[in-house]
């Protein structure tokens, strides 16, 4: 699989409005990629939550993965990359980047140069997540060495994912 720009985390949690439609909003944004949260669901819901939001994807042309499997790491600092890539994902994510509403507790966001320090330093692409809320945002990390962005809170609380999402990706 090519390295998307863009990879969007769903929290239905957060979403303004129904999960679909904001799935279906950033899919008419241009987002081709998207991880699957929602572990608090009960088994059967949460698989029939992915079935339902893996057509709309995949009828797309996008893909549709869970957060637990094998093609994607979530990272905190260089030796949770380093382990990712010994593993063979195809990419990862490292957070926080910046200070972000939805996951507070991850220690003190890393920073453009602690990205920048640990992006480079292994093979495989490596995506900013955390408070990463805006175009600005966007080409800051992609100019530290980012391959991409990986986006949960600021696309599911978006009034119009469609344009955001948009505007992310022309960033």
């Amino acid at each position: 699989m090519v390295a998307p720009g863009l990879i969007v985390f769903t929290d239905r949690r957060r979403a303004n409005r129904p999960l679909d439609e904001v799935v279906n909003g950033a899919l008419d944004g241009g987002a081709r990629v998207f991880v699957l949260r929602e572990d608090d669901l009960p088994p059967a819901e949460r698989e029939d939550l992915a079935e339902r939001l893996r057509a709309m994807v995949e009828g797309a042309g996008g893909r549709l993965l869970l957060e637990e499997g094998p093609e994607l790491r979530k990272c905190h600092n260089l030796e949770d990359l380093c382990a990712a890539d010994e593993a063979g994902v195809e990419f990862a994510t490292l957070s926080p980047i910046f200070p972000t509403r939805s996951k507070p507790g991850y220690g003190p966001p890393l920073g453009l140069a602690g990205l920048a320090r640990m992006a480079l330093a292994v093979p495989i692409p490596v995506y900013a997540l955390g408070g990463v809320d805006s175009p600005a945002r966007v080409r800051d990390c992609l100019d530290e060495g980012a391959a991409g962005v990986a986006v949960m809170g600021a696309v599911m609380r978006a009034e119009d994912p469609a344009r955001f999402v948009k505007e992310l990706l022309t960033a």
